[in-house]
């Protein structure tokens, strides 16, 4: 994906994989409805163990290779990193003594390795360092999982809108019959909402993402004269972005996060608002492939896709202002507010995640039911009198077809000056080193 032009801060090449993806957690009551698909996974306790170790590993290394610890340190400390060799549960509950849990990580984590390497665990870093680092690698590799479901998401609303392109239906403004459209059109429409949105979460994970490399007041004093090295070697190892100072209580990019994910949950909550109500009894001009039963009313047939994403959708705007309240911090360390973004943001990622992966259910398997649209059309042209209803709609095919242009060739040059070719989210997902 090409980076905007006016990004300042360097990127890291891409650094390591990650070992694989964690092992699911055990399902509770309500999450196969509110946390479903890939990204509850990717933020779990043992997903955010499993990047503080990564963290902890790519310090040491990044300071061996400047020359601030022993390289045999640095060596023993990544052994010592091994996910299985900790309980999450344990650390959580020795985090309340410190009001984190990288102190008792830090402490398991000398007791692994020899005693003549423990002075080295952890040099010159403070807490907030491992845990906002650790917060970047786990965001990293959920908005991948989630790109990947808003890109199929996209490429299913693309499918609808060529295939319908030209069959119409009756528009409708304020829930209330207006002027003909086509269905294809109104896919469309799912299909850039979409795309823009994917757009913005790829450049944040690309060029937003960053290590914390601050030290104890942000100075790198412990760093002794090389933090630059340290910080950028720091990045590469990850694969992250080299911030140009340390961000302990800049939270512009928790702040960005918040604001690209609340804004791909209303892009979602939207379509699932059409397709539920385009699947009323009384319309019926769509139907999911795989809807839901009701404990009472065997005749139902309930859009269970759609409903549940919006569900998922709409907790997003809380939880994006939570972590926005959250962001005026106190001098060099914040009392309280940073703790604060640590919960809603995981439960951001997932209620965001799980509604992209329901879309992309819903959408996949969506049934369009042409008699149906033909039907309201009618009814349409019955109250307006309008005599031919499809000569209104002469001009949806040609919108169709440059949407769907953008679509599939969104690194093509635009047709006219100043033409919004945004780039659809297919453009950034998989791309950078945090995987």
């Amino acid at each position: 994906m090409r980076p905007p032009s006016s990004r300042s801060e360097p990127v890291a090449p891409p650094g390591p994989p990650s070992p694989g993806p964690p092992a699911p957690p055990v399902s509770g009551l309500f999450d196969e409805v509110l946390a479903h698909g890939p990204v509850r996974a990717a933020v779990s306790d043992r997903a955010w163990l499993a990047a503080m170790l990564d963290a902890e590993a790519a310090l040491a290394r990044a300071e061996a290779a400047s020359g601030l610890i022993p390289p045999a340190a640095a060596t023993a400390i990544t052994a010592a990193c091994q996910p299985d060799r900790y309980d999450p549960a344990e650390l959580g509950a020795a985090a309340r003594g410190s009001g984190t849990p990288v102190l008792p990580l830090v402490d398991a984590l000398r007791r692994e390795v020899p005693p003549e390497i423990a002075e080295f665990v952890h040099y010159g870093a403070t807490s907030q360092d491992i845990l906002d680092t650790a917060t970047m690698l786990v965001t990293h590799r959920a908005l991948g999982l989630l790109l990947d479901d808003l890109t199929s998401t996209a490429d299913a609303s693309a499918t609808l809108a060529r295939e319908y392109r030209q069959a119409p239906m009756a528009g409708r403004t304020l829930l209330q019959h207006a002027l003909p459209v086509t269905f294809g059109l109104k896919a469309a429409g799912w299909m850039v909402a979409l795309d823009e949105a994917g757009q913005r979460l790829a450049e944040i994970r690309e060029t937003r993402l960053a290590v914390q490399p601050g030290g104890a007041a942000g100075t790198q004093a412990a760093f002794r004269g090389l933090g630059p090295s340290v910080a950028a070697g720091f990045a590469r190892e990850l694969g992250l972005t080299h911030p140009v100072l340390p961000w302990h209580t800049n939270r512009t990019r928790i702040g960005e996060l918040a604001g690209a994910l609340a804004t791909t949950a209303g892009v979602l909550a939207k379509i699932a608002r059409d397709v539920t109500l385009l699947a009323q009894t009384e319309v019926a001009e769509v139907a999911e492939a795989a809807p839901g039963r009701s404990s009472a009313m065997p005749h139902k047939r309930n859009p269970v896709a759609s409903v549940s994403a919006y569900a998922c959708a709409s907790q997003a705007p809380g939880l994006a202002a939570t972590l926005f309240a959250a962001m005026p911090q106190e001098h060099e360390r914040a009392a309280g507010g940073w703790q604060a973004e640590w919960r809603p943001l995981r439960e951001l990622l997932v209620a965001v995640g799980s509604a992209a992966a329901w879309m992309r259910e819903c959408l996949a398997g969506l049934i369009v039911d042409e008699a149906a649209l033909a039907a309201n059309l009618a009814l349409l042209g019955a109250q307006t009198g309008l005599a031919d209803l499809e000569e209104h709609v002469h001009g949806a095919a040609d919108l169709v077809e440059l949407a769907l242009a953008v679509h599939d060739h969104p690194d093509a040059e635009p047709a006219e000056p100043g033409f919004d070719r945004r780039r659809s989210a297919r453009a950034g997902a998989g791309e950078g080193g945090a995987e």
